[in-house]
């Protein structure tokens, strides 16, 4: 039995992750289960970096990624079905988030998409491929 599912999104992809909500949605739907939303974002790296920008540039963007996962939400799923989903906005490595985010949130499975990978994710590994290997919990990676 499950009882949360955990939808990993892009918020920069715009539309192209909707059928993995769609998924993660039904998914939830069908065992009843709570449905949380992640999207993470990245972070500054080195410390000195973050000297670069506004001291409330962090806070600006949770918000605003924030907004927009809402608005992903309704826009995949409908106003009412949102209402009963819990959107989490992370910052850091997009993996490691992930996985932290379902732990915290309890989650017993990860929905994720699977993009047609560049060049360069054959030989690092795309983030999908990360959660896949290293999750504690069930994963279904939609295509």
């Amino acid at each position: 039995m499950t009882n949360a599912v955990l939808c990993a999104v892009d918020i920069s992809n715009g539309d192209l992750d909707s059928p993995i909500l769609k998924k993660a949605a039904a998914l939830a739907d069908q065992e009843n289960a709570q449905l949380d939303v992640v999207t993470v974002l990245p972070d500054f790296g080195e410390s000195w970096v973050s000297g670069f920008f506004e001291s409330d540039f962090h806070d600006k963007a949770m918000e605003e990624a924030h907004s927009k996962l809402a608005e992903m939400c309704v826009a995949a799923v409908g106003s009412e079905r949102n209402e009963k989903i819990r959107h989490v906005v992370a910052t850091g490595t997009a993996y490691q988030e992930i996985l932290k985010t379902a732990e915290s949130a309890g989650s017993d499975l990860i929905v994720i998409g699977a993009h047609k990978p560049d060049f360069k994710d054959y030989l690092l590994g795309p983030n999908a491929a990360r959660v896949v290997r290293h999750s504690n919990v069930s994963v279904y990676v939609v295509r």
